[in-house]
């Protein structure tokens, strides 16, 4: 568990911690959507196998990278995805905490490190010198659902350490990301939030967090369940992608962080994407939007999917300040 002077981490049925220093182990909530998220992952690795629209997708990609290549953009799209951007935005809310005025949440989302050479050290360049009081990680850290522990974790554990934040880092998982990484990310420090809230408390005031487990591929009732039950208060939604935004803002939530989209990575003169990846709320596929009345923010991600191009968008790290507005 995370606790620091200023910060008070309140867990909700994440982790039992036993006596004798023997470390943390799995709740028995927890270790049931292991081997139900497991399960999916199976079938659904099966399916895309035999499936011939996954197939045609990928041909079509290909087909495209390969355009790219025998014309000479090939190069000019994977320096535009090396080219992260730091944004920064403040938000205001009259409901906001007093003790939480100016509080600073760093947002990065899908690095998917195995797709791009350099994206890593182009990442850990950016989040050099950003000091925040909280790190939020919203999913897809690596490309490949079937990635190895030893290739997945090395790059996670790097930008951790890379990562200034005085109350912690908080990750969910995407749709890229299998079960069995969530231990192990625990094990550098970061609490994983799958279908569950916890509350950083300052001065007697407290936000909550809900994060979710992804709702892309994985999607089942537990998500909305968690968001429909979190406690009360200044609430802030961890969701891999906006596709249940508005489940977020009929319970009540304040902002809604997400990704998933990486902002269509390969877009039309202005960032129109060509490509939500998104079953619904395609509105939200990139930047600044509202829900109901609540605010949200689809980060474009750091890294880039399947193609290691992007034209017309680029990756970004994003620093949301949390201004207190008044009633």
């Amino acid at each position: 568990m995370l606790n620091r002077p200023d910060g008070n981490f309140d867990s909700i049925d994440v982790i039992d911690m036993p006596a004798g220093g023997a470390g943390p182990t799995l709740s028995p909530r927890r270790r049931q959507w292991m081997i139900s998220r497991a399960a999916g992952e199976a079938r659904f690795l099966r399916c895309r196998r035999n499936s011939p629209w996954f197939l045609l997708d990928r041909l079509q990609l290909d087909l495209f990278g390969w355009f790219l290549k025998v014309f000479g953009f090939y190069g000019a799209g994977v320096r535009n995805a090396l080219d992260i951007q730091s944004t920064e935005i403040e938000l205001s809310f009259a409901g906001l905490p007093r003790a939480f005025d100016g509080y600073r949440i760093l947002h990065v989302s899908d690095p998917h490190f195995d797709t791009l050479a350099g994206i890593e050290a182009a990442l850990l360049r950016r989040l050099d010198n950003i000091d925040a009081d909280l790190c939020v990680l919203t999913g897809d850290y690596m490309h490949r659902l079937d990635c190895p522990l030893d290739e997945s974790i090395p790059p996670m554990r790097r930008m951790t350490a890379a990562i200034s934040a005085h109350d912690g880092i908080v990750a969910t998982l995407g749709n890229h990301d299998n079960a069995g990484m969530a231990a192990p990310l625990e094990d550098l420090g970061i609490r994983v939030l799958v279908n569950e809230s916890l509350a950083i408390e300052r001065g007697g005031d407290r936000i909550v967090l809900t994060g979710t487990d992804d709702v892309h591929w994985f999607r089942t009732d537990e998500a909305e369940k968690a968001l429909a039950e979190a406690p009360g208060g200044f609430k802030i939604a961890l969701v891999h992608s906006p596709e249940i935004a508005h489940v977020a803002a009929r319970a009540g939530y304040a902002l809604y962080l997400g990704g998933h989209t990486h902002g269509g990575q390969i877009c039309l003169p202005g960032g129109r994407p060509l490509i939500s990846k998104l079953a619904n709320n395609r509105a939200f596929v990139s930047g600044l939007w509202r829900c109901g009345g609540m605010i949200g923010f689809t980060n474009s991600g750091a890294g880039v999917s399947y193609l290691p191009v992007r034209f017309n968008s680029r990756g970004e790290v994003a620093l949301i300040v949390l201004k207190r507005r008044a009633s």
